[in-house]
């Protein structure tokens, strides 16, 4: 790999510094210095910028504990996003694993590791996310049986596949379900009379929401977390 390409992958320098950095010497490998930018790179090759080692970046894996009045993308023009939650180098490389809406909270995983993201999101990997939901009305017992059969959603031509509904209480319930088609808890609920008035993910796969984590925060998965979905 070019010199230039790595240091430009690894750190912040734009490659108009990365070319002053060069000039003025401040770029080593292997303890010797550099005076072209399309030097090539080696694995076991060590570059060193202004006295400090260069570590190639490895994948990041990332949860975050979503508030509401945040937008579940990269850039939006009205309102926060979640990578402005997010207090890390090369944040706007991260790939949001399962959007929430504006006003839902909750689980949101985010990574760089663009084949990871793939086992999570694609539908061809059923993976079950858990919502806590509140609704206006009262949850009668029918919807249990409705969820478990799959309902038709408007503007849909097949019902849902099967989802589980454990009620809480008149107004709250715990629905797990495998797709992740638009709005889809809140059209479930509307699609059998209901208004979904507070939402909030509390697992994706088998990965739960970490009960110590404030709203607004986030942490790097552990090894275990990551490992789950390769099952």
């Amino acid at each position: 790999m070019r010199l230039d390409k790595f240091i430009g992958n690894n750190t912040e320098l734009s490659r108009t510094q990365i070319h002053i950095a060069i000039k003025q010497g401040l770029i080593f490998i292997n303890d010797n210095p550099v005076a072209k930018t399309n030097a090539q790179i080696k694995d076991g090759d060590k570059v060193v910028f202004d006295g400090k080692l260069i570590e190639e970046r490895k994948a990041r894996y990332i949860m975050l504990h979503k508030p509401a009045g945040y937008v579940s993308a990269n850039s939006d023009s009205e309102h926060p996003t979640v990578l402005d939650l997010i207090d890390l180098p090369f944040k706007q490389e991260l790939q949001i694993v399962g959007r929430l809406d504006l006003d839902t909270t909750g689980l949101i995983l985010l990574t760089d590791d663009g084949q990871w993201n793939h086992k999570i999101t694609s539908p061809k990997h059923l993976h079950t996310k858990c919502y806590l939901v509140t609704t206006a009305d009262a949850i009668d017992e029918s919807a249990k049986t409705l969820f478990a059969e799959g309902v038709l959603l408007k503007g849909e031509t097949k019902p849902t596949l099967a989802a589980e509904l454990t009620i809480l209480s008149s107004h709250q319930a715990r629905l797990s379900i495998c797709e992740g088609k638009y709005h889809q808890v809140k059209r479930m609920f509307a699609a059998i009379g209901n208004h979904v008035v507070g939402l909030h993910r509390e697992r994706i796969g088998a990965i739960y929401l970490d009960a110590n984590l404030p709203l607004g925060k986030f942490r790097p998965l552990t090894s275990d977390e990551i490992a789950s979905f390769e099952k």
